[in-house]
């Protein structure tokens, strides 16, 4: 694990591997998205110059709003990291330290994406089925991160499952490098992989949306769809996760994105059912 990949020399500036790797998952979301905007449009030369601009506004919901709900869970559940933020509202800026919940995440670029769609005049529920698949595979890339940085580390593996590999277990290194957040009493233990579960669930979901992309039936099928599978898979991995920083409740019974998950898994579900008979003219591509 390198949560310091490297020092500019002379500056003293650390590059920090989980901000490399959200660029890099950023970049690549914004690649794919050009190209399925190119393959399913009925104006791919003038439509990919109008979505140019639907990244930057994703990117901004993606941070503000995974940062958001995290300062909000933390002060609801009166942690010393809410504390620390209601006295230095500051420190809400410091991402690069950790504590991003991704589903806030993922409504602030939804939020932000279908913003500027209805601003430059595009189909807003095409656009979200577009940057949903393009998300999540970003979103693969940009999980690798949080392996690096030991951030959203799982729990201890029972000795009956110490057999498994990598990426279903993880050891971590003894000693930790300098500003892991694996925490020190994790050090050469024997986790669960929750990081690399993390970024497979991301390319199954964006998998998904992609082949249903060509078969969809109306427009925002493909991004409810993604939303389920992503919830019922976010459910799952949160069984096998080790850290208190992602807000327990209920005496310890269940996390705050398993509750989220089951609202906007109920939600995504509600709207697919309601519309299990729509049948909607899409523009030819």
């Amino acid at each position: 694990m390198h949560p310091i990949l490297f020092e500019i020399p002379g500056l003293g500036f650390p590059v920090r591997s989980f901000g490399v790797m959200l660029a890099l998952g950023f970049l690549l979301g914004s690649h794919i998205l050009s190209r399925l905007v190119a393959k399913h449009s009925s104006d791919p030369a003038r439509d990919v110059e109008r979505y140019g601009a639907i990244p930057v506004w994703v990117l901004v919901g993606l941070v503000s709003g995974a940062r958001l709900m995290y300062v909000v869970v933390e002060v609801a559940r009166g942690s010393d990291t809410g504390h620390s933020y209601l006295a230095n509202p500051l420190k809400i800026l410091a991402v690069w330290e950790g504590g991003l919940v991704m589903y806030g995440g993922y409504f602030g670029a939804l939020v932000g994406g279908m913003w500027c769609a209805r601003r430059h005049g595009l189909r807003v529920y095409h656009a979200a089925d577009l940057g949903a698949v393009a998300g999540f595979f970003g979103q693969a890339v940009g999980r690798v991160g949080c392996l690096l940085v030991g951030d959203d580390y799982g729990s201890i593996v029972p000795k009956a499952w110490e057999h498994l590999p990598f990426p279903l277990t993880v050891r971590v290194p003894n000693p930790l490098p300098e500003h892991s957040l694996f925490g020190a009493e994790n050090a050469g233990q024997l986790l669960w992989a929750t990081q690399p579960m993390m970024s497979i669930k991301a390319l199954i979901v964006a998998s998904l949306g992609l082949w249903l992309l060509k078969r969809r039936r109306y427009e925002g099928q493909v991004a409810l769809t993604c939303l389920l599978t992503y919830s019922v898979l976010r459910f799952t991995v949160e069984l096998f996760r080790g850290d208190a920083v992602r807000g327990v409740w209920f005496q310890g019974r269940i996390s705050t994105s398993q509750m989220i998950a089951l609202v906007s898994g109920s939600l995504a579900l509600a709207l697919l059912a309601r519309n299990w008979r729509r049948r909607d003219e899409i523009p030819a591509t």
